[in-house]
């Protein structure tokens, strides 16, 4: 069994295949104070629950945008899988061209997303993924990440905004019956929800001048299920991108090696 493990600013997901299957997949706070025994010890509980032996691990990749939580997982890989991970970076062969200013500015997460989604939905792809930051990535139909587009996130925006803000509540975000909210939940759900909608419409549009029209538009992240709905240009969403392009990132090493 395969354990990748994608640490993202806000979330760390972790999943187990057996072969190209997902066996179990999971998603944890992300917690920059915690050491590799206390991430060790949630792991294995994680694992218990979805009766998933620890000692069946016989393979770790990695892909990190928190430098400091890199080291910590490799940590647990080696004393307790007892195998040395692949870890995302320089000298890791991805099958695909990053072709932007600067390629290493390119969050893994997005590279491991663009590789995903060009396996199973095949190219051009724009891939928008619902995290900290809403981002698009735009992938050829060479198969090559072409650029990124950068936006803010609906969650953090919604935190900013809260903490700005004297009289305006924390609200859950859901589906809005109206545009025109007669309260002010109403009010917040229709400003979050339609408005990211129409910011992944609009960007989606511009995109897809420079990319080809024919683009398919593949979702991923936590509140891809929120926006979705509301838009006509998402085709699916596929929560497990990352982690499904970590297993493909580690089968290529592996057969190259």
């Amino acid at each position: 069994m395969l354990l990748c493990v994608d640490i993202g600013n806000t979330n760390i997901k972790l999943g187990v295949f057996e072969g190209e299957t997902l066996h179990s997949r999971w998603r944890i706070a992300t917690d920059r104070a915690n050491l590799a025994d206390e991430y060790a010890v949630l792991v294995r509980n994680l694992f218990a629950i979805e009766n998933v032996p620890f000692q069946a691990i016989s393979g770790c990749a990695i892909s990190s945008v928190v430098p400091s939580l890199t080291p910590v997982f490799e940590e647990v890989c080696q004393r307790y899988f007892h195998t040395k991970p692949l870890v995302f970076g320089p000298g890791v062969i991805t099958g695909l061209r990053i072709n932007t200013d600067y390629p290493a500015e390119v969050g893994s997460d997005l590279v491991m997303n663009a590789l995903a989604a060009r396996h199973l939905y095949s190219a051009p792809v724009i891939v928008i993924g619902f995290g900290t930051a809403t981002t698009f990535v735009a992938v050829s139909a060479q198969g090559d990440i072409e650029g990124v587009a950068i936006a803010p996130g609906v969650a953090t925006s919604g935190d900013s905004l809260f903490r700005a803000t004297s009289t305006l509540p924390q609200i859950a975000l859901a589906h809005p019956r109206v545009a025109i909210g007669k309260n002010t939940v109403q009010s917040l759900q229709a400003g979050f929800v339609l408005g990211f909608a129409g910011l992944v419409e609009k960007l989606v549009e511009s995109i897809r001048l420079e990319l080809g029209a024919n683009s398919r538009v593949i979702a991923t992240g936590g509140l891809a299920g929120l926006i979705s709905p509301e838009t006509h240009v998402i085709e699916a969403v596929e929560p497990d991108l990352a982690l499904i392009g970590l297993r493909l990132l580690y089968d290529l090493n592996r057969k190259t090696a």
